[in-house]
């Protein structure tokens, strides 16, 4: 498509600025041509994608991203990337165009993920308008001089360097794409009630899926892959002593690294995110109470904010034996970003004619959700242990490296399980100080939900829930030595249990919870015994039934029949 019949139709703009007053500048600007109009405006990438995802189901075109990456240091500019490589992942025909200020290392490694131009913050508007128009019509808008200096500086080899790159972007979205389905596929075979028919198609489709992985190592193999190139290049005194192409030997592929499991899993689940989300378990849980769009809205900001957690504490350079000790802390500190992320810092209700601050008030019950939810989550430190320190995940005694498909499926389990019980305990305390007023109802209710008697049947539900919980499934569950998760699939939130072994827990067991153990281990020693006992009664007393009253009850009828026939025959003589 030429840039000249781009221009003839309107193009649809998707445009994500945090700054209101820079978003303001750019809405005016563009507003002064004719084919351009900004269609959706986004503060946040969360909700740039929940909107594209919104308008993709509605048949809604979108032809261009503007995207303003916010140039705040190492740590926001890896959020930026992680949000450029998921906008890639899901939607990889549609361009993006950055705006603003970029670091060379930042500007090539988007390069790299495959955006399709930049446009430098203090260009023209006019400028600007341009790039749009290039890339909607499928061209690059990049600095040629700014791609030199980031780049061999022989057009050859910048030819070379820029296929290589598109080839290795292609290859790392594809098999990223490739695991997260094969992490879906394990989740559904674990699940239990499955068909023998459900298992061998979903296991047919993993053995297409390995192929497909197996085809796309070869394809784009480590022999026409060099390894990633150094995102600024030596000066070019120091090429110059560099040995000769025939004396170097290409280095190993490198193996996957903490941040790429972070890609993979985060992707995973942010893609399982655009199906359904009902909740499939028996167990109520508080989300159930929203709205499927607040819940995809909600889990979103979840993943973002455990990411930022992530980073946060790579750059502190914690160490792992201080992980234990901050586990509390991390949960913490993680529901109340949430919870101001999610409801913001400046929501207020008015309440009996006074006006609340819903995120301080929220707050308030920091110790009810700490104990009720929080501290009851499993494995928090095993998984950022794994993410963070690439320590091996133990599943039924045995150890896996990162990057096995046993430790992405485990620590998928583990991530989600963490999210959805995250957004449990942001939604408890909205349920025990707002749930009955309006303006609550009609923000973030499920219409099911909106009347007061339905409000206090889920409310009245929870608290059997937790009763039965604390005092019957969680005692159960120690003696048992499993945890007990929710993850997501296709289908809706599902509920899997996996093996830990509990023996302190159980040993600190106590009144009515320790009873149900020993009540269960005494049905244990029981049961087999008295099963028998019941069995052995059964048997005599159908041997009873059958062969002594029986037959001697047959014996009676025959001879009475017997008497009746003969008296009939000598009444007829």
């Amino acid at each position: 498509m030429s840039l000249d019949r781009s221009v003839n139709r309107l193009l649809q703009l998707i445009l994500i600025e945090a700054d209101p007053v820079l978003r303001l500048g750019l809405l005016t600007g563009l507003s002064r041509f004719a084919d351009l109009q900004v269609a959706v405006e986004a503060e946040t990438g969360a909700s740039a994608l929940r909107t594209l995802a919104d308008r993709m189901r509605s048949s809604a075109s979108i032809d261009v991203i503007l995207l303003d990456l916010e140039n705040a240091g190492s740590f926001q500019s890896r959020l930026d990337l992680d949000l450029l490589r998921q906008l890639k992942t899901q939607y990889p025909n549609l361009p993006i165009l950055l705006i603003g200020s970029l670091p060379d290392a930042i500007a090539l490694e988007a390069m790299q993920i495959g955006v399709e131009g930049y446009c430098a913050r203090g260009s023209s508007i006019a400028d600007l308008a341009t790039a749009i128009r290039q890339v909607a019509a499928g061209q690059t808008y990049w600095d040629l001089e700014r791609l030199q200096s980031l780049t061999i500086v022989t057009p050859t080899e910048r030819s070379f360097n820029l296929l290589r790159e598109a080839r290795q972007a292609l290859r790392s979205s594809s098999l990223q794409q490739i695991e997260a389905a094969l992490i879906e596929l394990d989740n559904q075979l674990r699940s239990s009630g499955l068909s023998l028919l459900d298992k061998a198609i979903l296991t047919g489709q993993r053995r297409e899926l390995k192929a497909a992985q197996w085809v796309v190592k070869r394809i784009f193999s480590s022999s026409d892959l060099a390894p990633e190139p150094a995102k600024i290049l030596p000066p070019l005194s120091e090429l110059r002593s560099l040995p000769s192409s025939s004396q170097l030997v290409p280095d190993p592929p490198p193996e996957m690294t903490a941040k790429d499991l972070q890609a993979i899993l985060f992707d995973g689940i942010s893609a399982k995110l655009q199906s359904s989300l009902e909740n499939l378990t028996n167990s109520p849980l508080e989300i159930d109470i929203f709205r499927a769009e607040r819940k995809r809205e909600l889990f979103y900001i979840i993943l973002r904010q455990i990411e930022a957690s992530l980073e946060e504490l790579r750059f502190s350079q914690i160490q792992p034996h201080q992980l234990v000790e901050k586990q509390s802390v991390i949960l913490r500190d993680l529901w109340q970003s949430v919870s101001l992320d999610f409801f913001g810092r400046y929501y207020t209700l008015r309440v009996r004619n006074q006006d609340i601050e819903v995120v301080t008030a929220l707050l308030q019950d920091e110790k009810t959700v700490q104990t009720a939810i929080l501290d009851k989550i499993p494995a928090v430190i095993e998984l950022y242990a794994h993410l963070l320190f690439r320590t091996a995940l133990t599943i039924d005694n045995t150890d896996y490296l990162i990057g096995s498909a046993d430790a992405i499926a485990r620590a998928t389990d583990l991530l989600e399980n963490l999210t959805i019980q995250l957004a449990n305990a942001v939604v408890q305390p909205l349920l025990n100080r707002f749930s009955d007023l309006e303006a609550i109802k009609q923000s973030f209710y499920d219409r099911r939900l909106l009347s007061t008697r339905d409000i206090e049947r889920f409310r009245n539900d929870l608290s059997w829930k937790y009763r039965v919980d604390r005092y019957v499934s969680e005692p159960t569950a120690i003696f048992e030595s499993r945890y007990s998760l929710f993850v997501f699939t296709h289908q809706g939130i599902v509920r899997i249990f996996i093996y830990a072994p509990r023996r302190h827990e159980l040993e600190q067991l106590a009144g009515v919870r320790l009873a149900v153990t020993l009540a269960l281990e005494t049905r244990d020693a029981i049961s087999p015994r008295l099963r028998s006992a019941i069995a052995f009664l059964g048997s005599g007393i159908v041997y009873l039934l059958t062969d002594v009253i029986g037959r001697g009850l047959g014996l009676i009828g025959r001879g009475i029949v017997k008497g009746i026939g003969n008296a009939w025959q000598d009444s007829r003589r």
